[in-house]
């Protein structure tokens, strides 16, 4: 077994990590672990009709039913390196993935079949990272780096010429669609710290919606009614603004839309996988998220890691 010490300076050597995939209910405000992995599971996105949550295991999209407890590989092809940044169309049917290209290494956007396919390249350009798809089913939005910086950009979901949303300096990360169409929310260092930002759908009214001083808050994810906004948590202490990595202490929290009331649901060891893509149940009762340990360690270890 390896010691505290190896994990801390080696944030993303993940191989003797333990995932659990939890749902958190926000009426009843508590938490339910619905299973746990010796396998690292990343990302989880909730099926349209309720049953199913979609993560991302060993460079694949698994499919976990509610139900049975059981997971089921998604057939993508040569798309066997899939990062955490995947989103179900609204319908349901299909499901978009950032693939690591085997050619260059890069990320770049694909869709599928919801039960599996060839993929279709979507960006050619790369670095790009999936995260958002309109209510309508006509766009896509993505985190792409572009001569140097990380923006926001808009892209038709069956291809096309891409439309750069946000020209802020730094990293702008993690945008996705409200259920109505209103508005796009994301993420950016562009105050100082990462915080949570929303705009409308061409760039327009560009809103920071968080401001918390001691905390870089990644990746909004609005409820399907448009209520309530997910965030996930980071010390500023404990990283740089861009950074979102593995193995800290992060808090799970709540917004309202407005930006009004916030509070933290729970804290634990997670980051990087831990709630990366919308995983809002669609009737906005529930979330999913994925928290995780290391084998072997206890909880005292694994706070000497996150440090």
């Amino acid at each position: 077994m390896k010691d505290p010490a190896f994990y801390k300076e080696n944030p993303w050597y993940r191989r003797d990590d333990v995932s659990f995939l939890c749902v958190w209910d926000v009426g009843e405000n508590r938490e339910t672990v619905l299973c746990e992995t010796d396998t690292l599971i990343e990302a989880p996105n909730w099926s349209k009709d309720g049953r199913s949550l979609y993560v991302n295991r060993n460079g694949r999209i698994v499919r976990y039913d509610l139900a049975s407890g059981e997971f089921e590989e998604i057939p993508s092809d040569y798309a066997d390196a899939c990062n955490n940044d995947h989103v179900l169309s609204p319908d349901g049917k299909r499901i978009a993935v950032s693939h690591n290209t085997r050619e260059d290494g890069q990320s770049r956007v694909y869709t599928l079949p919801i039960s599996g396919g060839v993929p279709r390249l979507i960006t050619p350009l790369a670095p790009s990272y999936l995260h958002g798809w309109s209510p309508d089913g006509s766009t896509l939005c993505c985190c792409a780096e572009r001569g140097g910086e990380y923006d926001v950009y808009a892209i038709p979901a069956e291809g096309g010429v891409e439309t750069r949303l946000t020209d802020a300096p730094g990293l702008n990360d993690g945008p996705e669609y409200t259920a109505d169409g209103g508005h796009i929310w994301f993420c950016s260092v562009r105050s100082g710290l990462m915080q949570a930002w929303r705009m409308r759908p061409d760039g327009s009214e560009q809103t920071q919606m968080t401001e918390d001083p001691d905390f870089n808050l990644w990746f909004p994810h609005i409820s399907p009614d448009g209520r309530l906004v997910t965030l996930l948590a980071y010390r500023k202490e404990d990283l740089k603004p861009h950074e979102h990595l593995p193995h800290k202490r992060v808090e799970l929290r709540l917004m309202d839309s407005d930006g009004g009331k916030m509070k933290t649901l729970a804290r634990f060891f997670g980051g990087q996988g831990t709630i990366n893509v919308n995983s809002w149940s669609p009737d906005s009762r529930r979330f999913a998220y994925v928290r995780y340990g290391i084998r072997g360690f206890t909880e005292k270890d694994l706070e000497a890691i996150a440090e």
